[in-house]
C-alpha cells in the first residue's frame, strides 16, 4: 500500500506514520510539508490513499483538494486538521474528501478511517454525521462563514491571518482585483466592514 501523507509539522508527519505502520507494517509511505509539494508527489506517482492536512504553508489544503479531486476523483482523500469538526468537515466532504478527523483523535480514528476510504466509503464521525442531518433539516441556521464559496472561504482565513490583497493574490495565483473582489463579497456576506471584523469573526470561531 502507498500512502503519502502532507503536513507542514514533521512531528505530525512522523507521528502519523507510526500508527500506520503498526496496523500495515509493509505500507511505502511519502511525506509532503505544503499543499503544492502535495500536488506534485500527488501527480508524479500512484497512491492508494492521501493524508493531508488543511493549513498548510501557502496554498490551503482545501485549494489542493480542488485540484487532485479534478484529476484523480477516485483516489481516496483524507483530511486530518486541528480545526473543529463543526466548522470544517462538511465543507472539506462536499470538496470531495472522503473523510475528515480531528487531529486530537487520530491515534482511535486514522486506521478505522483508512480501512473505510480504501473500500470505497465516506467517513465520518458521529459527531459530523449529526451534524449534516441537521443542515438537512434546517438550513436557516447556518453560520456566516458557512454561506461562502470555498474560494470565498480559503481569502477569508488568509485576510483573518493578516495577509495582504497583493499576497494572496501571488499564493492564489489570481489578480489583485479579484482577490479584492473576493473580499467585497465576503464583507457584504457576512455583515462586516474590515478585515478587522473578519480577523475577530475567524478567531472566535477557530477558523484560524
Amino acid at each position: 500500500m502507498k500512502v503519502l501523507i502532507a503536513d507542514d509539522h514533521a512531528i505530525v508527519r512522523k507521528g502519523l506514520k507510526q500508527i500506520i505502520h503498526e496496523e500495515y507494517p509493509q505500507a511505502l509511505i511519502e511525506e509532503a510539508s505544503n499543499a503544492e509539494e502535495l500536488i506534485h508527489k500527488t501527480m508524479l506517482d500512484t497512491w492508494d490513499v492521501i493524508i493531508t492536512d488543511l493549513s498548510m504553508p501557502g496554498r490551503s489544503g482545501l485549494d489542493a483538494l480542488r485540484q487532485i479531486r479534478e484529476s484523480f476523483p477516485k483516489l481516496p482523500v483524507l483530511v486530518l486538521s486541528m480545526h473543529p469538526e463543526d466548522q470544517y468537515a462538511i465543507r472539506v466532504l462536499n470538496a470531495g474528501a472522503s473523510g475528515y478527523i480531528n487531529k486530537d483523535s487520530a491515534q482511535e480514528e486514522l486506521i478505522v478511517a483508512m480501512n473505510k476510504v480504501l473500500n470505497g466509503k465516506k467517513y465520518i464521525s458521529s459527531r459530523v454525521a449529526e451534524q449534516m442531518a441537521e443542515a438537512i433539516d434546517d438550513n436557516s441556521n447556518k453560520a456566516p462563514h458557512e454561506t461562502l464559496s470555498d474560494r470565498e472561504f480559503d481569502v477569508l482565513k488568509m485576510l483573518a491571518s493578516g495577509k495582504a490583497v497583493s499576497e494572496i493574490a501571488d499564493m492564489l495565483s489570481l489578480s489583485s482585483t479579484t482577490i479584492s473582489t473576493y473580499r467585497a463579497r465576503i464583507l457584504e456576506k457576512m455583515k462586516m466592514k474590515s478585515n478587522a471584523d473578519i480577523t475577530r469573526y475567524a478567531l472566535e470561531n477557530q477558523l484560524i
